[in-house]
């Protein structure tokens, strides 16, 4: 008896790294959520959101003590890679998760799962960077956003490279920055917002970089071009 083919699927899965950064922030959340109101933890449960905040937010004090005595205990260092597993509210979580499953996608089926981790964790490395760096919060940072913003700019890049390859405007590649930072500073002017997008655009610029190195050949064309100069 001959085996029929099996009809294309109607959508195309998720990469498996997309699929579990989502899981576990939403997971996360989910903890959180059950432990505000009681049902683990009981009334001790209440305060696991903020004491988790306190102990893997990412803190532009621990940053500015640690550039200052040159030390950089493992459980500081940690915050840069579990700050955007954190949310504040279930609502930040879910807007996250949406995020990182449609550009996750999009980057996933590209580049692989690797390079989905890797830009990931990398943008927010380097959101965190920039916001200890340049700024004085006395907020943490908190959230995967800047991460997002990284998948963002990955997507980004591939938009770029198609618009060369067709010969249109490069410039065209990023309406979609373009767009989602003109909401923020509206959002941010008419109901006030925190300094963390100063963040965000450096995770944009980071996915956007890394993205390069997980083209074919990104690894030979970078070192020809830095030997070139």
């Amino acid at each position: 008896m001959s085996s029929r083919p099996r009809p294309p699927a109607a959508v195309n899965p998720l990469p498996a790294a997309v699929l579990g950064l989502a899981v576990v922030i939403f997971g996360v959340e989910c903890l959180f959520q059950l432990a505000d109101r009681g049902i683990i933890g009981g009334t001790g449960g209440m305060g696991l959101r903020l004491g988790a905040l306190e102990h893997f937010a990412f803190y532009g004090q621990a940053f500015d003590w640690m550039v200052t005595n040159h030390r950089f205990p493992p459980e500081l260092i940690a915050q840069f890679v579990t700050y955007p597993l954190l949310h504040i509210s279930f609502v930040q979580a879910v807007m996250a998760c949406v995020f990182i499953l449609a550009m996750g996608k999009m980057v996933g089926e590209a580049f692989g799962n690797v390079a989905v981790l890797a830009i990931f964790f990398g943008s927010s490395v380097g959101g965190a960077l920039a916001y200890g760096a340049l700024l004085n919060e006395t907020f943490p940072l908190i959230g995967a956003f800047p991460g997002v913003y990284g998948l963002i700019g990955g997507f980004t890049f591939m938009q770029w490279v198609r618009q060369k390859a067709v010969g249109e405007s490069q410039m065209r590649a990023f309406q979609l920055i373009g767009l989602l930072l003109g909401a923020q500073l509206v959002f941010g002017a008419l109901f006030g917002a925190r300094n963390d997008w100063v963040a965000d655009i450096a995770g944009f610029a980071c996915g956007f970089g890394l993205s390069f190195l997980f083209v074919p050949g990104g690894w030979a064309r970078l070192r020809e071009k830095l030997r070139n100069r």
